[in-house]
């Protein structure tokens, strides 16, 4: 009896031991993802922008968090960012139906422009699912695909860009004007994050596995 009151005893400590050994296994990862996404932050323009945009996806990620993972993250953050641009603007010009001033041709505009964005980010994360993260892309399939993305992303910056162009070049009121642009100047520095990373990313790619540009 004392023998079996032994080992269960011994056995509950043993138990105790490896479940209080998880949670700090998942505290490091999650230190070490994070301290990857600061030092990667970093090369970016925006990087205090950068880190409180990527670090709460921290949390997801049990094992060491790779460039392709947080390039891929940043393009869901940013076509998060841009839908959200988007149902905005879309609500203004809605209010603005009815008038035919230069107030609702120019939200108009903008929304045209943030619209083609949603769509070129939404490639882009369709696109990148087709790169490897173990180099099983060849040469020339790499190639392809991060070319449409790099392409498809400067392509969403330039929008959020005439957008604010065409914001300020017209007649709007000073509040709506203030608050389009605060939200677009957002998305394109979020945009100009991701972009940072992916191509960081492709450059590493392309070095590891001999891809030529």
């Amino acid at each position: 009896m004392a023998k079996t009151i032994a080992f269960l005893a011994l056995s509950l400590l043993v138990l105790t031991l490896v479940q209080a050994q998880h949670p700090v296994s998942r505290g490091r990862a999650r230190s070490r993802a994070r301290a990857f996404i600061e030092s990667q932050c970093e090369t970016t323009l925006y990087s205090t922008m950068c880190v409180k945009y990527l670090s709460p996806y921290v949390a997801s990620f049990t094992k060491t968090l790779s460039h392709r993972q947080l390039a891929q993250i940043a393009l869901k953050v940013t076509l998060a960012r841009a839908e959200s641009t988007q149902a905005y603007i879309t609500e203004v010009a809605q209010r603005l139906n009815r008038t035919k001033g230069p107030e609702s041709r120019s939200v108009r505009e903008c929304l045209d422009q943030i619209n083609d964005g949603v769509d070129q980010l939404t490639k882009c994360i369709k696109e990148a699912h087709h790169i490897k993260e173990d180099g099983g892309s060849s040469s020339s399939d790499f190639t392809w695909h991060a070319s449409n993305v790099q392409t498809w992303m400067s392509t969403a910056l330039t929008d959020a860009s005439m957008c604010i162009d065409g914001i300020s070049g017209r007649a709007i009121g000073g509040k709506m004007k203030a608050l389009i642009k605060a939200r677009v100047l957002n998305l394109q520095q979020v945009t100009s994050i991701a972009l940072a990373l992916f191509n960081r990313f492709a450059a590493r790619f392309r070095a590891a596995h001999v891809v030529k540009p």
